[in-house]
């Protein structure tokens, strides 16, 4: 029920005076009776018991904001762990779902309501006729089947209600992981920029030199070349890391709920600990247990159970007991119990069992198939770790030989005893094998993560899932 309060603002502050005025004409209120007391206070106490009205203007500017220190004054950069609690805290779509749960809770609130029975009653005056006095009646039913499928419907809202906390664990999940992923992204692509601006630098230099000599005379074209396309492969390589850079930190700062040009100070320090590939492996067998996707879909499966239950349970004909006193225009009084059966010729509930039934083998379906997939991106992902861990090892070792051939190339060149296209050929092979590392070392980070994601490695745990209620924790089981 609900109470317009505007209007009853502005109806009592409305005209006081002539109110109060008007009451002192009339004199003082005769004195009620201790019926009408008591109805006036009946009244009272169910307006009361209503719910009101309150206004919830929508949002006039979008909930960013323009610096962190604005919502999170930190001294210091911000390390991987901090932008993960901050993305927590802060992520407009965890804020907007968390909201879901409340109206999972008024969900399970609503089923466990029994409902109301319904109170009947007449007053038929006497018209005309040998009657002494009005006749009238009065009676009061309950619906029986709604008790009936109550236990059913009340643990299918709690079950609901746990596959909302669930999913919104996943969700955190997915949130705590891309903020470790773009954060990392972002202090390694610093640190390769470090490399590709040196090598940008040094082929700059050597291209303006030859461009200098060439517009000299001193060089031919065909001796320029060289320096023109290591400068120009230096420049693409660069502005395209610059690009790669700065989507990055758009993306991170709208995780953040941070204007997209708002700067973020970040440790340049890659806090991630190794990953102990063989742990993970064996982690895969309990993955059920442990991945709040796959637990969702289970809270959800035994929902839809116990629907099933419920929709099996309305096959009981409508059921409608109660009680009626009545007295006719000769004030002769009876009483006695009312029963209301419906019978069961067309609808037996069959479409509303065979849709239950149907939804939990489809739910059957897509829980297998969402067990399948995690296994196995977790076992792909695993053996991408191992195989870019033995490919960075042959380029480290590979570039032990490049970085030395560099070298002997810088001093070569400078005593003139080797010409400027195997010079920019021995540099820039170098950098490139820099390179190679660095993005070696970028897929590995973001293999891992992705992988720690999966399987909840320093996320938080599923015991901390809030369930509706105990008795949900065994329909996972």
């Amino acid at each position: 029920m609900e109470r317009p309060v505007e209007k009853a603002n502005i109806f009592a502050a409305k005209d006081r005076r002539q109110v109060v005025s008007h009451s002192l004409r009339r004199g003082a209120p005769r004195s009620r009776s201790p019926r009408a007391r008591l109805a006036l206070v009946a009244a009272a106490v169910g307006v009361a018991s209503c719910s009101h009205y309150t206004p919830l203007p929508l949002a006039a500017a979008p909930p960013l904001a323009p610096s962190l220190q604005s919502v999170a004054p930190k001294a210091g950069p911000l390390t991987i762990d901090d932008v993960v609690a901050l993305a927590l805290a802060r992520n407009p779509d965890l804020v907007a779902a968390r909201t879901k749960r409340a109206v999972a809770r008024a969900q399970v609130a609503q089923a466990r309501t029994i409902p109301n029975p319904s109170l009947t009653g007449a007053i038929l005056p006497l018209l005309s006729g040998a009657g002494s006095g009005p006749a009238w009646n009065l009676g009061l039913a309950q619906d029986i089947k709604a008790l009936l499928v109550y236990r059913p419907k009340v643990r299918a809202a709690r079950d609901a209600a746990a596959q909302v906390d669930a999913d919104l664990l996943w969700q955190e999940w997915q949130v705590a992981g891309q903020a470790r992923q773009l954060a990392a992204d972002i202090i390694l692509r610093d640190r390769q920029r470090q490399v590709l601006a040196t090598a940008f630098q040094l082929l700059r230099h050597r291209y303006e030199v030859a461009q200098q000599a060439l517009a000299a005379r001193n060089i031919t074209l065909v001796t320029a070349a060289p320096s023109a396309s290591g400068y120009q492969s230096a420049r693409s390589n660069l502005q395209t890391l610059e690009q790669a850079q700065l989507q990055a930190r758009h993306k991170l700062n709208a995780l953040l709920a941070l204007a997209p040009d708002a700067p973020l100070a970040l440790s340049p320090t890659v806090d991630i600990p190794p990953l102990d590939v063989a742990a993970a492996r064996a982690s895969l067998s309990t993955l059920p247990q442990r991945r709040p996707d796959l637990l969702a879909l289970r809270f959800g499966y035994a929902s839809q159970d116990e629907n099933l239950r419920a929709a099996i349970r309305g096959q009981f004909p409508d059921l409608v007991l109660g009680g009626s006193i009545q007295s006719d225009s000769s004030q002769v009084i009876n009483a006695g119990p009312n029963i209301q059966v419906g019978v069961p010729v067309f609808d037996r509930n069959q479409g509303n069992i065979a849709i239950a039934r149907a939804t939990r083998a489809q739910l059957n379906a897509e829980y297998s198939a969402r067990l399948a997939t995690a296994v196995g991106e977790a076992g792909a992902l695993i053996s991408e770790i191992e195989q870019l861990r033995a490919q960075r090892t042959a380029v480290v070792r590979d570039l032990t030989a490049t970085r030395l051939a560099a070298e002997r190339a810088s001093r070569a060149f400078a005593r003139s005893t080797i010409d400027e296209r195997s010079y920019v050929d021995l540099i820039t092979a170098n950098f490139a094998k820099e390179q190679e590392v660095q993005n070696l070392d970028l897929a590995l980070v973001e293999r891992q993560v992705a992988l720690e994601t999966l399987l909840g490695t320093g996320l938080p745990s599923v015991d901390t899932l809030a369930l509706a209620d105990p008795g949900t924790k065994g329909a996972a089981q």
